[in-house]
């Protein structure tokens, strides 16, 4: 009887325990086949026992009995459980390196982390150079500005310059048609290089109409800058009203106009002269 029983269980193990395929990758297994159930009394080798057989194993049975080769056979419940000695160490082994592999991700981030402070540390030091470079460079090209131009640095020459092509501007842009000669004089004494051409073109609709109307301009410096003055030459802007009267007209009348322009001077001789006539047109 117990021999019988220890064939049964055996085959029983045996049923339970499926074999281990391995499939393609996308194919599924078919669905498992029903077995019919047979006959009350028959049962085949995978057919668990009904309750009440009298070759169930008792309480005091042990199931893991010795085969003909004295070795136990291997419980159905820890196969199919999937603890199989060596997966759970290779599983172990794999979680390592994925560890592992997470670190070494980790570290190149840390060093970039690192290096970033450096580097800005470094443009940092390299861009305070350069602005301190440029600072003194600017700040040299200024002071050699500052020393070679006279108006910011020679009180008495800028006066000089001032004083002196502020009343050439109004005896050159003045015109009474009573006294020409006046006006020759002083184009003549005032004016040099292609600023004679220039005044003359000026001044050649006022010639032109002062004997039938019998027109008196008259300019009057209000404002007066020099910006330059370089050795003997100097630039100097300068801000006029002008009045032209027509004094041939039964009433007189008289237009008004502001004027703002700058000229170029020269000095020779002890005095300065206009060289050229700059009236913001072109």
């Amino acid at each position: 009887m117990s021999t019988t029983r220890h064939l049964i269980n055996r085959q029983r193990r045996l049923a339970a325990v499926a074999p281990v395929r391995v499939r393609p990758r996308g194919t599924e297994d078919p669905p498992p086949e029903r077995a019919e159930p047979g006959p009350p009394g028959e049962r085949g080798p995978g057919t668990p026992d009904a309750p009440g057989s009298s070759d169930a194993p008792g309480p005091g049975t042990d199931e893991a009995e010795p085969d003909e080769a004295g070795s136990p056979e291997p419980d159905a419940g820890s196969v199919s459980g999937g603890t199989v000695p060596g997966k759970a160490e290779s599983g172990k082994a794999a979680s390592g390196k994925g560890t592992s592999g997470k670190a070494g991700a980790a570290r190149p981030s840390l060093r970039a982390w690192v290096r970033l402070p450096v580097v800005l540390a470094v443009l940092t030091v390299l861009l305070g150079g350069f602005a301190a470079y440029a600072g003194t460079r600017a700040s040299a090209l200024h002071d050699d500005a500052a020393t070679s131009n006279g108006a910011l640095t020679d009180v008495a020459r800028t006066t000089e310059v001032k004083g002196q092509v502020t009343s050439a501007v109004n005896a050159l842009f003045s015109y009474d048609y009573t006294s020409t000669a006046k006006a020759d004089r002083a184009a003549a004494a005032l004016l040099t290089g292609k600023a004679v051409k220039q005044h003359k073109d000026m001044l050649a609709a006022v010639r032109a109409q002062a004997a039938k109307q019998k027109l008196v301009l008259t300019t009057t410096v209000t404002e007066s800058g020099v910006e330059l003055i370089d050795g003997d030459r100097a630039r100097v802007l300068l801000y006029a009203d002008q009045s032209n009267t027509d004094t041939a007209a039964k009433k007189d009348r008289t237009t008004y106009a502001a004027a703002m322009f700058a000229v170029d001077a020269v000095r020779g001789g002890g005095k300065w002269r206009i060289s050229d006539i700059d009236t913001f047109t072109r």
